[in-house]
């Protein structure tokens, strides 16, 4: 992906949750100044984001809610279901399988793994927890192509090289280290403790003031 397209991708989920949101209380018909109050982003950035992407609306009518909807969707290729590798089965990634809100888009954990043998033959969340050994065999046999990093710090490097190996080319990596991966596989991170942290700090500024 282009540098300066990432900022269109990163609020294209944005818009699509929003369209939602519209849809769910009937609204037909928005315009790209409603869209920009809901979401606090200025009507000319909204054009400009959908404009990357091809001809959304008619001018003087607006957007049509439930289509561009679904053209957001196909963008961000959530329009078929998507197949997750879990790696990690601790509380974090135990409530990661649980998490309802993937399936309402399309993600579908499909297979789990642990390097913890009493986890290991557990069912969580409809899905077996298989050991971490037959990781590259049963993601390179299913073509999987996205994997979730629950693991702890000092196993995530290992563990993504074995699913790069295997034919991953996205990883959601929760654990709290930078991996070092070739170009071509795109890395999400996610920690935790950096947004506490820095909620921690504007909680002390705030007293100050």
């Amino acid at each position: 992906m282009a540098g300066n397209t990432r900022p269109t991708i990163e609020r294209l989920p944005l818009y699509l949750r929003c369209l939602a949101r519209l849809k769910s209380t009937g609204v037909d018909l928005v315009s790209s100044e409603e869209l920009g109050r809901l979401l606090a982003i200025t009507s000319v950035q909204i054009r400009k984001d959908l404009a990357y992407f091809g001809e959304f609306g008619r001018r003087g009518i607006g957007y049509e809610v439930d289509s561009l909807a679904r053209q957001v969707t196909a963008i961000l290729g959530a329009d078929r279901p998507q197949r997750i590798a879990l790696v990690g089965l601790g509380h974090l990634g135990q409530a990661l399988a649980n998490y309802e809100g993937f399936r309402e888009h399309g993600f579908n954990i499909a297979v789990m793994f642990d390097a913890d043998p009493s986890k290991v033959g557990l069912t969580v969340a409809g899905q077996r927890i298989l050991p971490i050994d037959r990781m590259f065999d049963v993601v390179k046999h299913t073509s999987i192509e996205l994997a979730v990093l629950a693991v702890p710090a000092y196993a995530a490097q290992r563990v993504a090289d074995i699913l790069v190996q295997a034919g991953v080319r996205a990883i959601w990596n929760f654990a709290p280290v930078r991996l070092s991966l070739p170009g071509h596989v795109e890395v999400r991170y996610e920690n935790l403790i950096i947004g506490l942290l820095a909620l921690s700090y504007y909680l002390k500024e705030n007293r100050g003031s």
